[in-house]
């Protein structure tokens, strides 16, 4: 059984390594964030690398809010299969783990309200007028294009591809999952 302790403390290293990037992982941010202006209201997801976790999932939307005591909440959320499709959600408290630049943070997702699943989030760029931005994990293996609505101009989804591409992502792996009905389908059920 002792094999079994070390095979898992082995695990946990790798996981630990993959969540916080390495070299050769994501670019450093770009610029700074300005907290009351991007950790507030709706972000839709407008491209995304695949993962198991958002298989089937369209209309994909990232909201923040001010709990009481001041914290920043996220929750994601997205439709199963079609716009009109059944809710999923994931809601947790963010965490900056870089205050005054604010683009690095942690979410701890509460997930069936037993566990808490902890996540590592970089925003590598955005506009200065707070429309778009870019997501990735440290490691760079997980990315995301994000605009402040459900059809953003053609110019700056490709500003965000050619941003990746420079930085040496393969735009190839990014999916197209947006499938936004309506504004006001996109914000039902919240």
């Amino acid at each position: 059984m002792r094999w079994l302790g070390w095979m898992l403390a082995l695990s946990g290293a790798c996981v630990s390594l993959s969540s916080w990037g390495s070299p050769w992982g994501a670019p450093e941010p770009v610029r700074s964030i300005e907290i009351t202006r991007f950790y507030t209201g709706r972000w839709y997801e407008i491209e995304r690398t695949p993962m198991h976790i958002t298989d089937n999932c369209v209309a994909g939307t990232t909201d923040y809010s001010r709990l009481p005591d001041g914290r920043t909440l996220d929750t994601d959320a997205c439709r199963i299969g079609t716009p009109q499709g059944r809710l999923k959600t994931f809601v947790g408290p963010v965490t900056l783990l870089n205050p005054g630049q604010n683009t690095q943070m942690r979410v701890s997702y509460v997930v069936w309200h037993l566990f808490h699943i902890r996540r590592v989030y970089w925003i590598l760029d955005h506009d200065d007028g707070y429309h778009w931005f870019i997501l990735s994990d440290p490691s760079f293996e997980h990315v995301s294009l994000f605009s402040r609505g459900p059809q953003p101009p053609a110019a700056d989804v490709s500003r965000m591809r050619d941003e990746l591409r420079r930085w040496g992502y393969d735009n190839s792996k990014l999916e197209k999952p947006t499938q936004f009905a309506s504004p006001q389908d996109a914000g039902s059920d919240r």
